[in-house]
């Protein structure tokens, strides 16, 4: 008998920043709705060909993620398909697979997801198929948190003050996903495209578990600023893939720690600046910090890259930055910091950096604490607080633990004297600014 050339009745559930199977809302509504569901995720070689460096860590770590979910879904009968190329191609491809009726999937809020996802929605209406996008990544999103008038914050305290008003249990209430399992498009295991077909290596990595560290967060405002214990939920790069729930953590931070919950606020935050101001991507919030005469010394640029400013806590945050695609909180102010006031760089170079090398690397989160930093975002430090690196070494690490670490030669010759003074370098800074501002 000849094979049936009919394509199965199916709903698509597009993967993205959502890589659980559990508590997630797109899927909770394809499953509910009333054709199979076809789980589906794309290597998108738009992003993809902006890496450089092919042991990039975080596409080793979606991976291991897709591995781990299809295991799941093969003990359910069911299957990823996973497509490397653009998410058109991707789209192509399935609709030539499947009948696709619907397509679900999560709210991306980075400029090229919004115009990806518009691009995509059009395509697929085109075809009579409609496409059904959710909150998910975030308790609050767009304009659910503004002031009276209708405007965005931009100041974060009060910001935070509504976000904690206008917070109820529905907001956290999880999505049953489990009650609706048995609705996914059985069909045999579709194999994942490996990391060397699409141009990348694995390298040998311990990325922390994604299960929410509650003593941790019970004493985080006491551990938060010691970089050598652990003492932060290393949670980012757990956000920033959504291989954890938001609403999860946020019912923790609730009965656990007010102070962990205001860190989750700050992410919110910096979300919902870069969908009000996406052009903060590129430019200053404050337009009249662009006016800064940014000494940008390459030379300079790269002994901070490599840990070598002769600051120790500066050379062990990029350090262990370099290593292990991880920096301390704390750290990362002080880098920053370091950066853009005691050398003169732009902001802008040590967020791309950042952005390359953080496992954890979040848009909105980066660019909000860059420019927090540089002191030309919303909310920002004053440009006139400079870190002195010393001093927040005998406050946050005076027994030198975390910088022996990733500075060893740090009393041998070979360890380089300090790049620049401290003094010299403030004074530098202020007037630079103070110039650039009073203009």
């Amino acid at each position: 008998m000849a094979k049936s050339s009919i394509k199965p009745v199916i709903n698509l559930c597009w993967f993205r920043r959502d890589l659980r199977l559990h508590d997630q809302a797109a899927l909770y509504h394809a499953l509910k709705d009333e054709h199979p569901v076809v789980p589906v995720f794309v290597f998108d070689t738009a992003i993809l060909g902006d890496l450089e460096d092919k042991t990039d860590r975080r596409v080793h770590f979606i991976h291991q993620t897709l591995e781990a979910m299809q295991q799941q879904l093969t003990a359910a009968g069911a299957t990823l398909d996973v497509f490397f190329g653009t998410p058109e191609a991707a789209f192509d491809h399935w609709t030539s697979r499947y009948d696709v009726r619907k397509v679900f999937t999560n709210h991306d809020y980075e400029p090229y997801a919004r115009e990806r996802d518009t691009a995509i929605a059009k395509r697929l209406k085109s075809q009579n198929i409609s496409f059904h996008s959710y909150k998910d990544q975030v308790i609050f999103e767009k304009k659910e948190v503004l002031k009276d008038n209708g405007d965005p914050y931009t100041i974060f305290t009060p910001y935070s003050k509504r976000w904690l008003a206008t917070l109820t249990p529905f907001y956290y209430k999880p999505y049953p996903v489990e009650k609706y399992t048995g609705n996914w498009h059985r069909q045999a295991p579709l194999k994942i495209p490996s990391l060397k077909t699409m141009g990348f290596v694995a390298e040998q990595t311990d990325f922390p578990p994604a299960d929410i560290p509650e003593k941790i967060i019970r004493h985080y405002e006491e551990t938060r600023d010691i970089p050598a214990i652990q003492g932060t939920s290393r949670l980012g790069i757990h956000l920033r893939f959504g291989t954890l729930s938001i609403r999860e953590l946020v019912k923790t931070a609730l009965k656990d720690n007010d102070t962990f919950l205001k860190e989750l606020i700050w992410r919110e935050f910096f979300q919902m600046i870069l969908w009000h101001f996406p052009e903060v991507t590129h430019a200053s919030f404050k337009k009249e910090y662009d006016r800064i005469a940014w000494r940008n010394n390459e030379k300079d640029f790269e002994r901070w890259c490599q840990g070598q400013t002769g600051y120790p806590i500066v050379d062990a945050g990029m350090r262990e930055l370099n290593t292990t695609g991880f920096m301390h909180n704390r750290v990362r102010m002080i880098t920053a910091s370091f950066l853009t006031k005691h050398l003169l760089i732009d902001w802008r170079w040590g967020e791309a950096y950042f952005a390359a090398k953080l496992l954890d690397y979040d848009l909105a989160s980066n660019n909000g604490n860059w420019q927090w930093a540089a002191g030309c975002g919303c909310d920002a430090a004053p440009y006139f607080r400079v870190f002195n690196p010393s001093l927040q070494t005998q406050k946050f690490d005076k027994q030198l633990q975390y910088i022996r670490r990733w500075v060893p030669e740090l009393d041998e010759f070979s360890y380089p004297a300090p790049m620049v003074e401290h003094d010299v370098a403030r004074k530098r800074a202020l007037e630079v600014y103070g110039k650039a501002l009073s203009r």
